[in-house]
């Protein structure tokens, strides 16, 4: 049974000092687990300055979802065998990889994965064959499997996240999910009206839009605000929304 509507706004990362985010916040989407995951000793510092009603999100680490040829990994530091990673390949390096990005999900109490894939990643049998493999193999537990593809067609995109169980991920001024799930979960890349993606800053008749959108869907809502402009368009947002009751 869902929920009327519940609606979590925050950035993806910390745009501002934690503390401060966490007074302005009830959400965040950890960036760092997908570059190369903060040590349990960190995630438990991070947890421990949470108010009681703060929620993390968690964006699984490039191992997992991005090629060793992506310049992600060079601004990690990482250095992979192509054919080791990336891609949900059924590898020793991807299982372990999805290992720590558990351990980071339980330290935070994350209810919420992202899994983000690239536009290298083609929609074809053997991505999929993968995709498969990879999700049933893992227990998710408390945890709830989101999905973020490029360029993949409506029609597999539905299939998959059927099969598979998975939240489908998109941009709202994009795309809408293709399926009506108990979670919602859009991050906001700073696209619109045209492709200045990361440098668009949203303006109100945007925002406006965007709680229209909101308000017509129901369960637990994340807008998680990705460009340049993250904080003040987020904290915008959240205005409107108070506004409109």
């Amino acid at each position: 049974m869902y929920l009327l509507i519940k609606v979590l706004v925050g950035c993806c990362g910390f745009p501002t000092g934690i503390k401060r985010y966490m007074k302005e916040f009830r959400v965040t989407e950890v960036q760092k687990t997908f570059y190369k995951p903060p040590s349990p000793e960190t995630l438990k510092k991070w947890h421990a300055l949470a108010p009681e009603n703060f929620e993390f999100t968690v964006k699984a680490w490039q191992v997992i979802t991005h090629p060793p040829t992506s310049p992600t990994y060079r601004k990690a530091g990482l250095k992979l065998e192509p054919s080791k990673a990336g891609f949900f390949r059924p590898t020793r390096e991807v299982f372990e990889a999805w290992e720590k990005t558990r351990e980071a999900c339980n330290i935070l109490r994350a209810k919420v994965c992202v899994f983000q894939t690239p536009l290298s990643f083609k929609e074809n049998r053997e991505n999929q064959e993968n995709m498969k493999i990879f999700f049933s193999s893992l227990d998710s537990g408390e945890i709830t499997f989101a999905w973020e593809p490029r360029g993949w067609s409506t029609e597999t995109v539905r299939r998959l996240c059927e099969e598979l169980d998975l939240v489908h991920v998109t941009d709202p001024f994009a795309s809408l999910p293709v399926l009506e799930r108990e979670i919602t979960y859009f991050r906001l890349h700073g696209s619109p009206p045209g492709n200045k993606l990361y440098r668009y800053r949203y303006t109100e008749n945007d925002l406006c839009q965007l709680a229209k959108k909101v308000r017509e869907l129901k369960g637990c809502i994340y807008v998680l605000f990705n460009n340049i402009w993250m904080h003040d368009d987020a904290l915008a947002f959240i205005h409107i929304l108070g506004e409109q009751g």
